[in-house]
């Protein structure tokens, strides 16, 4: 069975010009709540409607799936350049449909867990 919830929010503080690296597309944060919370990042999934979601799952090792709501129309085809050497697993219309999606793989996930 495959759970969803919220057990931290990480938040970058930083500006773009600060160059830390917990700001997307640095994979900072992602690698910091995996520590925290023992997690295994190549079995995490990173939904984003931006670029630099994309990117940030990528440089992690996460699974990654762009939403075309917000700014995924942008960072699909505006911005396609900057993520050039990594494609999303999955492109999704909405949240809902890449939840959807999600729950589609679970016999996928268990067997990629054992």
């Amino acid at each position: 069975m495959i759970e969803f919830g919220f057990d931290n929010v990480f938040i970058c503080p930083h500006q773009h010009t600060e160059r830390c690296e917990c700001r997307k597309p640095n994979p900072g944060m992602l690698l910091d709540a995996a520590k925290k919370n023992n997690l295994d990042l190549s079995k995490c999934i990173v939904i984003g409607d931006r670029w630099s979601d994309i990117l940030a799952g990528h440089h992690a090792g996460c699974k990654k799936i762009l939403v075309l709501t917000g700014a995924g129309n942008e960072a699909l085809n505006k911005y396609r350049h900057k993520w050039l050497n990594t494609e999303a697993d999955f492109i999704a219309s909405d949240f809902e449909e890449a939840v959807n999606y999600i729950i589609s793989l679970e016999g996928t996930i268990e067997a990629d867990l054992r």
